[in-house]
This record gives C-alpha cells, structure tokens and sequence, in this order.
C-alpha cells in the first residue's frame, strides 16, 4: 500500500512572485499566514488516477527531504544527504502528485536528468541563506529549462529557510535568479519555512491551480 497525504481545500494564496504578476507593487516578501497540512492518509489510491510526476531539486542542505516529508507527515523528521532519490505520492484535492526528491550534492547533480522524463513540475528549494551558491542554482535552475523533457513543465521555487536571520526574501531570490526573464515556462516562488510548515501549502496550491492549464 503506497502511503499518501491528502490536503484539505485550505485557502488559496497567490503568494508572492509568479510568470504573471511580476509587476504587482503590492507583493511583499514576507511569509503567508501558517496552513497547516492535515494528518496523513493511508487510503489507497483509485486505480485509475493520474497521477503528475514533480521532481525536488536544489543544492544539498536546501532542506528538499524536509520538505517532502512536510508534505507527507506534517512533522520534521531527521533527514541525511540523500544519495539518490525519495519518492512519496501527495494528493491534494483528489490531485495525485508523484514527488521526486532528488540528492543535490554536486556529485549527484549530473544525473539529474535521468529523472526528467514525464516531469511535470519542478519544485526548486532554495536555501535563503546560502549566498554563496546562488550563482550554482542559477546555473542549474537554466540548465534544466533548456532539457527538452523538461520544455513543458512549470517551475515552483521555494525561497526555504525564511525564519534564519539574515535570509535573502523571495524578492531578492528572484532577482538574482532573474526569474522575470522565463518567458517558456510557467513559475511561481514561494517563502517558505519547511520546518514549521509555513508557505508549503501556498506552493501546492499554486501547482494544484496549474492543472489542465498548460
């Protein structure tokens, strides 16, 4: 039996940075008020549905296993560098997610695209406070859009470890990232905390309202 998490109608917030209100001057860089993400469930799937392959990419020490496991049991598990890949399934709103989440450490990087095909989303954790790798992200983040298997899918990226002093906003991230020039690709970033939980649901959200629109 496949475990899975079901999410509840919780109130969609648009969030913070998307392809299509880049120019709003009303966003801010602050966190969405807490959803918080119901108990698991342990029903098995319908035989039937479609589930949307995502995959879970980012630096090492992103907090990628962390968020995945949000996703699934609303607590903090310990985590260590992932060598390879977890996979767990996520239903939001009777909408099946397949999540892949991918080890990031530079070793690892290159075998990244063994696991794109079929993709239709990419989740991108950002670790806030890691300056100094936002240059290796960048790298990354265009590497995979320009991956044919990867040319129809949406991009989310989550703008992790909002609660560290000194973190870059998701503005700031974007910039650098400059994420206002993906002109093929549908994108939304999101600040999030994955240990609290904070700006997760928004994300699934936000991919949840991409189905059937692409």
């Amino acid at each position: 039996m496949r475990l899975l998490h079901v999410l509840s109608d919780a109130a969609y917030s648009p969030g913070l940075w998307n392809e299509s209100s880049f120019s709003d001057t009303r966003l801010s860089g602050n966190l969405q008020p807490k959803s918080f993400i119901p108990f698991l469930d342990v029903r098995k799937p319908k035989a039937l549905a479609l589930e949307h392959k995502v995959i879970i990419v980012g630096l090492d020490n992103a907090g990628k296993t962390t968020i995945l496991y949000q996703f699934l049991m609303n607590e903090v598990v310990h985590t260590s560098p992932t060598i390879g890949s977890n996979v767990e399934e996520i239903v939001v709103k009777n909408t099946h997610f397949l999540m892949w989440d991918i080890g990031g450490q530079e070793s690892l990087r290159s075998s990244w695209n063994t696991y794109y095909s079929n993709t239709e989303f990419i989740i991108l954790v950002v670790d806030s406070i890691d300056r100094e790798r936002l240059a290796i992200t960048k790298e990354e983040l265009y590497r995979m859009l320009a991956h044919e298997d990867l040319r129809k899918a949406a991009v989310l990226i989550f703008a992790n470890k909002q609660d560290m002093k000194g973190c870059m906003t998701a503005a700031e991230i974007s910039k650098y990232l400059t994420l206002s020039s993906i002109k093929d690709h549908p994108w939304h970033i999101q600040s999030c905390c994955a240990l609290t939980g904070e700006g997760l649901c928004q994300g699934l959200e936000w991919m949840t309202s991409r189905i059937g629109v692409r």
